[in-house]
């Protein structure tokens, strides 16, 4: 195990060594409102791209709002001219996520970046989540009222079939129980004809097809949300990295891709208890996709700071104390054992038995009680095989959240929050 003191931007170094010839990065968090995590990541996937060719960055978040950044940050015909305008039309909570003060800056860096290049050698920037269903079905019919009227009609059954449970699709979760209520031919139907229009080169038809992928993963999602249990997480997480595939495929042969996502995404699930409780992530499936050396997964942690988070799902977002972790977890003893920041890269014969053996680690949603720390808010893991490597902060701050209008959101994830 190698250990590198964090001070200058040369120390990422020994990390950047390591991933060199990974076709895939995943850079984690360990909350999703610390600011220390997004800069700290940022510096990472800006050396990547700008010394290693890296061609895009994939986060967890929706795509047709990451779209709008998507065409602000390549200069597409029509995109915003400045990236912080398209994150502030972000509405579906939790904005912070991705409408933040610290994405902004990475975006407006990218776009600057990608101006000085011709437009092949721009790096994207896409969403890979699965929730934006009544987002993904607009797009699509904005995109085939232009591009191809003649398969409307497989758009405007899908809606139809949606429709009666409004924007509250967790009620159409609830109806799929009975057979005669799900909807689940007609978006069959729509991601059929999607998949047609999507064989013919052209960004726009490529990212209507992958609204029509959407459409259809949310409509898997909230079918699994209500019946509990790790089936939605699966659902998620299998449509994440099928979206990282596609990409993968769309940007050529010889693609490179970031993947920003919380570690309970990036970091492998067989080093963790959610194996056992059925559970699969991206950091897993790319894995076994791609092969270990062509996939590299870099997990972040802290003992103690403060954090935006919300006590309640949908509730308004907060500036959290995040107490000292627990003693004896990752946390503590990297407290014990490291300096105030420092960057870990695994491997060898020489890690110690925190790294090999089985210890607690925090994990810290966008739902988050501090008071649960003695008792929740852990995840059993081998950091060594979980991760690569691992970027440690002894005391993170708050992220810097921009002016949002928030909509209601989709049914709480599971786990909660991540």
């Amino acid at each position: 195990m190698l250990v590198q003191r964090l001070g200058a931007p040369s120390d990422f170094d020994p990390l950047l060594e390591r991933v060199r010839d990974a076709r895939i990065v995943m850079i984690g968090e360990a909350t999703h409102g610390s600011f220390d995590y997004y800069r700290l990541r940022e510096q990472v996937t800006r050396r990547l791209i700008a010394e290693q060719g890296f061609d895009f960055v994939a986060v967890e978040g929706d795509w047709p709002d990451c779209d709008r950044v998507h065409r602000s940050v390549v200069g597409a015909p029509g995109g915003l001219a400045d990236p912080l305008v398209a994150l502030e039309r972000f509405e579906r909570w939790p904005t912070w996520m991705w409408a933040n003060a610290e994405v902004a800056r990475f975006c407006r860096w990218l776009r600057a970046w990608n101006l000085e290049r011709s437009e092949g050698e721009r790096a994207g920037f896409h969403g890979l989540d699965v929730y934006s269903l009544w987002e993904s079905m607009q797009a699509i019919f904005d995109y085939l009222g232009e591009e191809d009227p003649a398969s409307l009609e497989a758009a405007q059954e899908a809606y139809r079939c949606f429709e009666p449970y409004g924007k509250q699709v967790e009620e159409y979760g609830t109806a799929s129980r009975f057979v005669s209520a799900r909807c689940e031919e007609e978006v069959v139907r729509l991601l059929a004809r999607t998949r047609e229009q999507a064989a013919a080169d052209g960004p726009d038809r490529f990212s209507a097809w992958q609204n029509a992928e959407v459409v259809a993963g949310a409509e898997r999602y909230y079918r699994a949300m209500v019946g509990g249990g790790p089936e939605s997480w699966n659902v998620r997480d299998i449509h994440m990295a099928d979206t990282l595939d596609r990409l993968l495929d769309r940007y050529g042969p010889d693609a490179r891709g970031v993947v920003w996502a919380h570690n309970t995404h990036v970091g492998d699930a067989r080093a963790t208890e959610m194996a056992a409780d059925g559970m699969v992530n991206i950091g897993q499936l790319a894995r076994e996709r791609h092969g270990r050396d062509a996939v590299a997964l870099i997990g972040f942690g802290s003992y103690r700071g403060t954090v935006v988070a919300a006590p309640r799902w949908g509730s308004p977002a907060e500036t959290m104390v995040v107490p000292p972790a627990r003693e004896g977890s990752v946390e503590g003893r990297l407290h014990e054992l490291m300096p105030e920041r420092a960057v870990l890269v695994f491997g060898g014969e020489d890690q110690p038995e925190w790294v090999t053996g089985e210890v607690d680690h925090r994990a810290i949603g966008v739902v988050y009680d501090p008071s649960f720390e003695s008792w929740g808010n852990y995840v059993p893991t081998r950091l060594g095989e979980r991760y690569d490597a691992f970027v440690w902060c002894d005391e993170t701050t708050a992220l810097h959240p921009l002016p949002a209008l928030v909509t209601p959101g989709e049914m709480e994830t599971y786990p909660a929050g991540v």
